[in-house]
This record gives C-alpha cells, sequence and structure tokens, in this order.
C-alpha cells in the first residue's frame, strides 16, 4: 500500500554528454571514460529496479499487517523478509524504512522494526485527518466537476458496489467503497493531497479490520448523497456530506476498538 514508484531519467533538453578530451600525455583509452552525467544516469538505472522491488516488498508486507498475519510488537527481520520475498535485503530496508515512516511500523531498541502497536488515540487522530483531507477533496472534485472534468466513473463504481452489495460480496463491496474515495481524490487533481492521504489508506484499512464496521447499506446512501453533490459541482454540500460521512464512522469503530486498543 503501490503507488511509489519513480524513476529518473535525463533532463527533456539533455544532450550527448561532452566528448572528454585528455590532457597532453593522457592515454588516449581515457577518451572513452564515463562523465559524471554517465555515472548517474548509470546509477539511476541501477536503481530502478531495486525501488520497484522495494514498492512490491512494501505492498506485500502492508497486506501481511493489515490482514493480520503480522501483529503488534511482532519484530521484522531482513533477512528473513528477503528470504521469503526472494529479493535483496536492500529494497527490504527500503520497504521497512517507508512502512516505518507511514506510520506501520517503529523502531524499538535492539529489536529493530517492529508492527506498530495503535491506541484509541491514534484512531482518532487518523479520523480528525480524514475528516479535514477528504472533505477537501470532495470540496474540489465538485469545483472540477463545475468546471467541466469528468466525474461519471464515481457514478458507475457506485453501481458495481451496490450489485456487489445486493449479490453478497461484503468484501468486493468495500473494496469498490474504498475505490470510490480513492477516484474523489484522484477528481481533485491535487499532487499534494495525493500524497498526503496515500498513507492512510492502508491505517484505515488496518483499523476497519479490527472494528466493527458500519452497515454497507447505510454507507452506499451516504456515497449516493456524496456522489450526487460533487456531480452536480455543489462544492460546498459535497464538503459538508463528505465531513459527515467520515464523522459518522467514528463512534463506532472508537467504540468497538474500546476493548482492544489502549488510550
Amino acid at each position: 500500500m503501490s503507488p511509489y514508484l519513480r524513476a529518473s531519467g535525463p533532463p527533456h533538453d539533455s544532450a550527448a554528454p561532452p566528448r572528454v578530451i585528455p590532457a597532453v600525455g593522457e592515454p588516449e583509452a581515457l577518451l572513452g571514460r564515463p562523465t559524471s552525467y554517465s555515472h548517474t544516469v548509470e546509477n539511476q538505472a541501477a536503481a530502478a529496479p531495486d525501488e520497484a522491488m522495494a514498492g512490491q516488498v512494501y505492498q506485500q508486507i502492508l497486506e501481511a499487517i493489515v490482514e493480520g498475519r503480522l501483529t503488534p510488537g511482532q519484530r521484522l527481520r531482513e533477512r528473513e523478509l528477503s528470504d521469503q520475498y526472494g529479493v535483496s535485503r536492500i529494497p527490504v530496508r527500503e520497504a521497512i524504512h517507508r512502512l516505518e515512516q507511514d506510520g506501520f511500523l517503529v523502531t524499538a531498541p535492539r529489536r529493530g522494526a517492529v508492527v506498530r502497536r495503535l491506541t484509541l488515540a491514534d484512531v482518532e487522530e487518523l479520523f480528525d485527518l480524514r475528516v479535514l483531507l477528504e472533505s477537501f477533496a470532495a470540496r474540489r472534485a465538485a469545483e472540477r466537476v463545475a468546471a467541466g472534468a469528468d466525474g461519471a466513473h464515481l457514478t458507475e463504481t457506485l453501481r458495481l458496489a451496490r450489485d456487489a452489495m445486493a449479490a453478497g460480496d461484503a468484501v468486493r463491496t468495500s473494496d469498490l467503497n474504498s475505490a470510490f474515495h480513492d477516484q474523489i481524490v484522484a477528481l481533485a487533481n491535487n499532487a499534494l493531497l495525493e500524497r498526503s492521504i496515500r498513507p492512510l489508506r492502508g491505517l484505515t484499512r488496518w483499523i476497519f479490520g479490527l472494528s466493527v464496521n458500519r452497515p454497507l447499506e447505510i454507507n452506499a446512501l451516504e456515497h449516493d448523497e456524496l456522489a450526487d453533490a460533487i456531480l452536480t459541482g455543489q462544492a460546498q454540500l459535497a464538503e459538508a456530506v463528505a465531513a459527515a460521512h467520515v464523522e459518522s464512522g467514528r463512534k463506532p469503530v472508537i467504540d468497538g476498538l474500546a476493548g482492544l486498543l489502549s488510550a
């Protein structure tokens, strides 16, 4: 939780690297030596596979945490993970670092990286941020629709979610509901918002997997109301509906986790 890969290349206006002219008495063999620019490109090319692999390892460890296969307080050993996923320790180390940055792991003295133990305060903070960021995303999405952006995919996703709910497929319904929220963020077309909200998705899945969720039927009704506000370009209404939708889930989740998590 993957979305985190970047590949770098030479500048758009790059020309061929300048020819290296040896000084008097310098061997002609040095004519072919790489310039510092060449070293940079080679290093970036070599790093790209490790970055891609780190993203895959990140996602696999995240899924193990969210699904409970890695439990709070459990230690992560680089060598074991390297053997398990069939990669070197470099992408494992990078994945662990990013998981720690995103709030899933902590570094414990003499133990290294361990799965974080969530608290009720963590859950409260998550909802605080979701209210702010998701209401802003809904407002911006509505403004962009009013300016001509196409938001028809929101309607299609909700249709698929209703079909899955009618078929009794709770897992697919939940996945489509998450996709609906992701599509609102994408429609807002704000790169900083996307980067800010990305780690919250995994934390939300983790916390919701530990607690009693609200009925899917209620979520469906609220999603329909939110989609209608966005697709009719009513920015203030979309902002208010999104905030209320996130806030309405706070108390049921806190109550459901009260006996499981410390304050």
